[in-house]
Formats: structure tokens, sequence, C-alpha cells
């Protein structure tokens, strides 16, 4: 079959005849404050790429299955694994719960080990599972050793070929030293375990036994650089250990497991897990293995616990539907998806059952797992894959300049790092930088919440902590909610007058302000005169008035509804929608006590106002 070109009845457009356009659509403004995004990254991204933006980038020229594997491990096909996540430790409970989730559509389970004290205990867990079709991964380990020791006497006892067999365990003493300030018993002790298990398991080349838990950053607040740079520090340490005691770089290489996050910011998280692959074979191939085994590193992604919210908590169901898409996109060896109740309570068969069927969705119903790297070829995928992998790399590199991953553990740079971009993210929910929806924007102001928490999450361990970025705004609302049990919430008024659209866009901004404290908005049609409009305040109970108009209305209705309202209201608070410079100094006189604007830090003053009204 001859190629056909399509569209070739369009003359091809040059990037300086885009330019130009752009600039003249522009008017005057800064291409480069308008356009160009500046991530927490490090690294801009332009509002579009072209072919020409990819002339330097090497591993275009690879196919899927070949080094570097950016493109992915897998040359025909992308299938993962659906896992289950059971955190159940009770093992009758937890194999009836596996069971369910296999008939199901999940491939493999990943069981709290916690009471697998015994080879009975490990055969209850696993009675009617056939592990050589299903994948087992064992997280809460007591004792990593002996867990290992009762499973290849499980597997040999029931005949099963060892080469069939996959999964992990979750060995991973230098993420628990980051988050607990101490080892599992010391640094010696832990890491020569890391040797002993990879001599005790042979001919299981797809039992993973060094897992790697770049998520713990993630959901302590990293940046995807810091994920990446960081996990890739981790892993490097097991490696060098492990082949200073012995063992061959091939059979540490392989046996070596990368947890990582997936979270919200679609493309970023599918560009990751690209990059991950291309950093791992660019820090292997240091190592001169001999097997393509150890360049070939396998992702288990498991979606964010720091995005997801107590309120409104069927958005968690859409966070987790792209995130099970950049995941697949991205080419995840293995794949689970939080639960849409994980922020206030234990999972059931039905929250299980919802975020298992995003993923078989994806294989049955969109064909995701016949594609090989369907982000192939985008120019905008491509550049950010790149840039991850360039940023991500340089920290690497910086880090292991510094004596490596578990110096910078125990000098605590690592932990500042990862504080401070921590503080960069909590500052952008706090002022709806990053949106959280139905927390921080447009809330569900009717929801209750509070009699729906069966559990409550806190990170206690002395070292990194984990946590929801949502939580702080779920503190006031939960205050809210406690005070109106007895009193009722508080009212907020909005005083509507002057120009029509402006006082309904303010309106709108104040309500969903305000609504994210839980308080109750009364909102009238708007008022001719600031006469009547105080007239109709003297006939509710309030506990704010929120003035809103326009700027230039502000110099004289706002200032005589101030005046109004105070004389004839003086313990309500008189509040502003907006920040009209000019103005402000007269309206303060006039009574106004506070403005509510795009710059205002809503976290703070949702606080604050609790504080005052919540007595």
């Amino acid at each position: 079959m001859a190629e056909e070109k399509l569209f070739t009845e369009f003359p091809p457009i040059s990037t300086e005849q885009w330019e130009s356009t752009i600039q003249k659509d522009l008017k005057g403004a800064d291409y480069e404050k308008k356009l160009v995004w500046r991530t927490d990254e490090g690294f801009n991204v332009r509002p579009y790429y072209r072919a020409e933006n990819l002339k330097d980038i090497d591993y275009l020229n690879t196919l899927p299955g070949e080094f570097p594997y950016t493109r992915g491990t897998k040359a025909d096909n992308n299938l993962w694994d659906i896992v289950q996540e059971i955190e159940e430790a009770d093992p009758a409970k937890a194999n009836a719960i596996a069971l369910d989730a296999l008939k199901r559509g999940a491939t493999c389970i990943a069981a709290n080990a916690s009471k697998l004290g015994d080879a009975n205990a490990l055969a209850t867990l696993l009675q009617g599972i056939d592990l050589a079709k299903t994948g087992i991964q064992f997280n809460h380990v007591k004792n990593y050793i002996e867990l290992v020791k009762l499973f290849l006497n499980y597997v040999d006892e029931k005949k099963y070929d060892r080469h069939a067999i996959s999964g992990s365990i979750n060995f991973d003493p230098l993420t628990y030293r980051l988050r607990h300030n101490k080892f599992y018993f010391s640094q010696k002790e832990d890491m020569m375990q890391a040797v002993e298990l990879l001599n005790m398991v042979d001919k299981m080349p797809n039992f993973k036994l060094i897992n790697v838990n770049g998520i713990v950053l993630h959901n302590a607040g990293s940046t995807i650089v810091q994920e990446l740079g960081y996990t890739l520090a981790l892993a490097n340490e097991y490696l060098s250990f492990c082949t200073d005691n012995g063992i061959k770089v091939n059979k540490a290489a392989s046996r070596i497991q990368l947890t990582l996050s997936v979270g919200s910011n679609y493309f970023m998280e599918i560009a990751k897990l690209r990059a991950i692959r291309l950093l791992w074979s660019t820090m292997v191939d240091q190592y001169k293995p001999d097997c393509p085994c150890a360049y070939r590193i396998y992702i288990n992604t498991v979606a964010s616990t720091w995005n997801k919210t107590l309120y409104d908590p069927y958005v968690n169901m859409l966070r987790s539907t792209t995130e099970g898409m950049s995941a697949v996109i991205g080419g995840s060896d293995a794949i689970s998806l939080q639960p849409f109740d994980v922020a206030f309570k234990e999972s059931d068969e039905f929250s299980r059952r919802i975020a298992r069927n995003v993923q078989v969705i994806l294989k049955e119903e969109a064909f995701m797992d016949r594609v090989v790297d369907p982000a192939a070829g985008s120019y905008y995928i491509e550049n950010l894959t790149n840039s991850l992998a360039e940023q991500a790399w340089k920290l690497f590199q910086e880090v292991e300049a510094g004596g490596g991953a578990l110096k910078a553990i125990e000098d605590g740079s690592l932990q500042a790092a990862i504080e401070k971009s921590c503080q960069k993210r909590d500052m952008d929910i706090a002022t709806r930088r990053y949106i959280l929806l139905g927390t921080n924007q447009y809330p569900n102001i009717k929801e209750n919440m509070a009699d729906k928490i069966e559990r409550t999450v806190k990170d206690e361990n002395e070292g990194l902590k984990t946590y929801r970025g949502a939580v702080a705004f779920e503190e006031i609302r939960l205050a809210t909610e406690k005070y109106a049990e007895k009193n009722g919430r508080p009212r907020v008024y909005l005083l509507k007058l002057g120009n029509l659209a402006m006082r309904q866009a303010r309106a709108g901004f104040i309500t969903n302000f305000f609504g994210c404290a839980g308080y109750e908005i009364v909102e009238p049609a708007g008022f001719v005169t600031v006469e009547e409009g105080v007239k109709a305040i003297a006939a509710e109970k309030v506990d704010l008035i929120v003035v809103c108009s326009s700027d230039e209305e502000y110099a004289t209705l706002g200032v005589e509804a101030a005046k109004q309202c105070k004389a004839q209201f003086p313990n309500i608070p008189f509040l502003v929608a907006g920040n009209p410079t000019e103005a402000i100094e007269d309206l303060k006189a006039a009574g106004a006590e506070d403005f509510i604007h795009v710059r205002t830090n809503i976290l703070e003053s949702l606080k604050s106002y609790n504080q005052k009204l919540l007595k």
C-alpha cells in the first residue's frame, strides 16, 4: 500500500509564523509571564512544542523493549497487573476479600502480612489463589527472612514452577530509616538482610525482594523531580551495597522494584514513569551488567493519598481515573488505585470495586493494554519526559556527590529539601494556586462529613511524615460542623450593589471562599440603594456582611454601605469583596474590616474567622 500523506492541502506553518501570531494576540503582554509555565520541578514548560523540539532527544530512535527502555520494557503489549490492596490483617478475612477481588478483575493481591507468623496463616491467606496466574505482594511484614522462607516452602509444596511466581515483599530499610529515624534492627544488619534475601531466592526472577518506596516521598510533599532523584539514589544504595558484598549486578538489579506515586498532574505523571526507566537504565549502565534483565526495572505504582479529600469524596473517583490513565500510558507494570473513601474509613466492597473497575475498564473497554507506549511522539510528553529526566539526574548526581542517599538521610538534607517543597505545596493550596475540588474551591456547602468519619489517619512516625494536602481545610470545616450542631452555621450576608456583572462575579467568589469553611451564604437578588440592602440585613440573623460591587462603585456605594452597616450593626464585621486599591483607605475609615480577593491566603483567613465566630 502506498504511503498516504494526510492534510497535504494545508501549507506548513513555520515556528516564526506561529510566534508572530501569538505576539499579535498578546497585544503587548509579557510572553513569558502569560504563556510559559514554571513548574515546581525547576524547568519551564512552553505553550506548545513542535518536531524541532525533539531533535536532541536520543531515545526517540529506539523502540519499546529496547535500551534505555524509556518507551517501555515490553515490545508487543502494555499489560499490567491490577492490584487489589488488602489492609485486613486476619488471613481468613483477607483471603475472602482477595478471592472476591480476583473474580472481579484483580490480577495481583497486595496483602497485609503482619499476622503471617507461620505456615498455616500463610496457607489460609493463599487458599484458593493460583499463584501461577496471580501476583502476590506482601506488605507490613514483621520478619522478612522468615516470611520468604515460609513462602518458598509453600511454593515448593504446591509444586509451582518458581519461574511463574510474580510479586514482591516490601523490604526497604532505607525508607524505613527515613520515616522512623531508625532501622529495623541496625544499618549493618538491615543491609545484610538484603544480601541474604537475594541469596535465598533462586529461579524466581519475577519475585522482587527489594522495594524502593518513592511514594513515601510524594505523600510527604516532594516534587516529582525529588521523588525520581531520591528514589534513584536510594536504589543505588542497595545496588552498591549488594554488589560490594558479592551479589552480581544482574541479580541485584533485576530483583529491585520501584514503588512510585501517581498523582493528578496528568501529563507530568505520564512523563515521570517514562523518565524513571531512562534514569534507571542510565544508572545501572555504570555497573556494566551483561544481562538486559538488569535494565528492565519493574515499576509498581500506587495512587496518591496526598490529594485525596474528605469532603466531596466522590471527586476522588475522578482523581483515581486520571491517575489510572497516567499510570497505564506511562507504562506501569502494576497499578493500585485508592478507594474514594480512603480519607475517612476502611474501604468496603463497594469502594474497592469502584477503584478496581477503573482499571478493568481501561483494559476491557479502552484496550489500553494493547498499545505499547501510547504517548510516543507527543511533542509535549516527550519534552516533559526529557526535562524531568534531566532535572532528576542532576539531583541524583548531587546526592551521590554528597555521599549518597543514606548520608543525605542521616544529615537531614534530604528531609529538609522535601520539607521545603512541602511548604510550597501547602502554600499553593492555601492560596488556591493548587485546586482541591470541593475542599479549597467549589465546595458543597451543605455537605456534612463529621458523622461519616470512621478513622483518622495521622502519621505519628518520628521521621519524614506523610499527610494529605486537604487536612488543614478539613479541620476548619469540621470545626464549623461541630459548632453548627448547637448553634447553626455562621451566616454570611452578600450585600450586592451596583454593576450587575461585577456584583454577581464577586458574590460567586465570596460564596466559594466562605463555603470552604462550611458557612451558610445568604444571597439576595441585589439592591438599587444601600438603604434597601441595610433594611434587608436587619431582617436576617447574620454573622458577616460582605459588600459585592465594582471597584469604581466601592468609592461611593461601598463607603456608604460600610457607614450604614457599622452604624446599625456595630458588632457584625463588614467585609469588602475585592481589592479596590484607590478606595481602600476610605472604606477602612467607614468601617470595612477586611478585603477578600484572589491574593488572600484563604486558609489563614478562614482560620481567623473561625476563631472569631465559633465561640
